[in-house]
């Protein structure tokens, strides 16, 4: 139906403005963060100069994401003299489109009724409400992990098609590396999976909308805070990120596995990156900070403890889901910026070690532990 594109269109360009925006700000975000961490100033030197004066708009160094991206469009694509061709220039796309498909199934918000925010509307929906997620599917949660290993074939095919030891070396330790801490962020979520009974994550979301114990909100990372820590180890271990940024480590390899690019293949990289951030930080949000959700917050407004009700318009909880969403993953992305410039690199041998010896079994022993939980209630329940 019309209806239904128009809708889904306005999701979309939503999605993609959103991620393509946190990109770019996250970019100004690390380097601030990282010079205040520092006792630096950080970027401060871009401005946009206003027509006809000389006055310049410097914003805190704001445009610097800007005039990264601009360099990177007009600089020359120097290519490596011997290489595949067809390998090089299709795997940065490779790495930097499942990034995004990935936002796809992930639920930014709660039930729209677009007659009731525009009520000159109403006949023309006729009563449709639509989900706010772009793809409402059944095996969500799987989706994204068929879409996430999408970049390791990225990763290892720039490294392959280069024709350069430092970027085939680099290109294998993010194959292993990646591979690696996967399977721990897939064991982490399965214990959430028992808890939940579903793969769907809108579903997981509206489950995570109450309170546990009357005060607790009910959200994934109260049931599951060992969890929780796993899985965010592994998704910055996967985001080759420092401490685990092997597969880059410039003291070693130069640039890793995309040494050989410049200009807008490199940029795709890098940006690839940072919108892998603002990625991990939606699905930590939805898996275990109860995404769009606040205590106590339903569809009609908010109900507090002792009966007392808060009633608000459907425009304003579309509103506020929204904006509980961001900042809950603008939080999350500050916290991986955090650990990037706080923590040394690992060896690349204690990085395996760490994966293979440490967190697999404490994501095993975490599953094992929940599915009897979850085993002995159901029992409890039934009996």
């Amino acid at each position: 139906m019309t209806q239904d594109l128009v809708v889904y269109l306005i999701f979309i360009v939503y999605a993609v403005g959103m991620l393509m925006s946190f990109g770019t700000v996250l970019t100004w975000v690390e380097r601030k963060q990282a010079a205040v961490m520092s006792d630096r100033i950080g970027a401060n030197r871009a401005y946009v100069r206003l027509p006809f004066t000389q006055i310049k708009l410097i914003w805190l160094g704001l445009f610097h994401g800007i005039a990264d991206g601009i360099k990177m469009l007009v600089k020359e694509d120097f290519k490596p003299r011997t290489y595949d061709w067809y390998a090089y220039a299709v795997a940065p796309w490779v790495v930097f489109t499942p990034v995004l498909l990935v936002f796809g199934v992930v639920p930014f918000g709660g039930l729209l009724d677009p007659g009731r925010l525009f009520p000159g509307l109403a006949d023309w929906f006729d009563g449709r409400t639509y989900p706010m997620q772009i793809a409402r599917l059944d095996a969500g949660l799987l989706m994204i992990f068929a879409f996430s290993g999408m970049t390791i074939i990225g990763t290892m095919l720039a490294g392959w098609a280069s024709a350069n030891k430092f970027s085939l070396l680099g290109g294998l330790r993010a194959g292993s590396q990646m591979i690696s801490y996967e399977l721990v962020m897939g064991l982490t979520v399965l214990g959430l999976i028992l808890i939940f009974g579903t793969v769907e994550l809108d579903a997981m979301v509206r489950q995570q909308s109450g309170v546990v114990l009357g005060v607790l909100p009910a959200w994934g990372i109260v049931y599951q805070p060992f969890a929780a820590v796993l899985f965010m180890t592994a998704a910055i271990a996967e985001n080759k990120r420092i401490p685990f940024d092997l597969p880059e480590a410039e003291s070693e390899l130069i640039a890793g596995f995309y040494t050989e690019y410049s200009a807008m293949k490199m940029g795709l990289f890098m940006f690839a990156e940072f919108i892998e951030i603002a990625i991990i930080g939606a699905l930590f949000t939805t898996l275990f900070l109860g995404g769009y959700n606040l205590p106590y917050m339903h569809d009609g407004g908010f109900t507090l403890p002792g009966g007392y009700e808060i009633a608000m318009s459907h425009g304003a909880v579309v509103l506020t889901q929204l904006v509980v969403f961001l900042l809950k993953v603008l939080v999350v992305c500050s916290f991986q910026i955090l650990v990037r410039w706080t923590l040394p690199r690992f060896r690349y041998d204690q990085v395996l070690s760490f994966a293979w010896k440490f967190m697999l079994p404490l994501a095993l022993a975490n599953l094992t532990l929940t599915a009897v939980l979850v085993w002995s209630h159901q029992s409890g329940v039934n009996g």
